[in-house]
């Protein structure tokens, strides 16, 4: 009784915070239709979790911090990678690609080791997903592609060590369909 009564609770409220907004802050959040003349005005609501044990809440509370701390790497690996792609296709020679590719990666190791060394394992796994989310490429692809097949072979071999793999790919429908909600709501700047 006490659990339905909770949820009741969290749907009441989540309506009134959409009805307050009128409707923004969430994507589709507005819904009008109109039937046979009459206009129907309706609300997609955020999803309300409920959570049986303290330990399901703590795992989703790990995410979200997980998600804040990874998504904006995940973004920036994009923007650079569609940048290296472009500035690649100008470059004729395959030695000076070489080295343009060998310069953006001293580049990106002086910026990021210090903050890839302090992530967690599951912060780790996660940036893998996003990365394949973002670019639509596992991290194993892209290796392989702008640093051969050698040494995709040897990161995931590294990767796997650490309970990782580069060839994760983000399942929007299957195992990953939480955290692709988290995502939405975090480019909303509700988290």
């Amino acid at each position: 009784m006490k659990r339905w009564l909770v949820t009741l609770l969290a749907l009441c409220c989540s309506l009134c915070c959409c009805l307050a907004q009128g409707g923004r802050g969430y994507s589709h959040s507005y819904i009008e239709v109109t039937a046979d003349g009459d206009t129907i005005v309706g609300y997609q609501m955020l999803p309300v979790y409920s959570f049986r044990r303290k330990v399901d809440m703590r795992r989703y509370q790990r995410m979200i911090d997980n998600l804040k701390k990874v998504y904006p790497i995940a973004c920036e690996a994009q923007r650079l990678l569609a940048q290296m792609e472009r500035e690649i296709v100008d470059i004729a020679d395959k030695k000076e690609q070489k080295a343009y590719v060998k310069r953006m990666e001293q580049e990106l190791k002086a910026q990021y080791t210090p903050v890839l060394r302090t992530m967690t394992r599951s912060q780790g796994k996660i940036l893998i997903k996003l990365i394949d989310r973002q670019t639509d490429r596992t991290s194993y692809e892209i290796v392989r592609q702008l640093r051969g097949g050698f040494s995709a072979f040897f990161w995931q071999g590294v990767a796997r060590l650490f309970g990782a793999n580069l060839k994760s790919e983000f399942d929007a429908e299957g195992e990953d369909e939480l955290l692709d909600r988290l995502i939405l709501l975090y480019e909303a700047g509700l988290l």
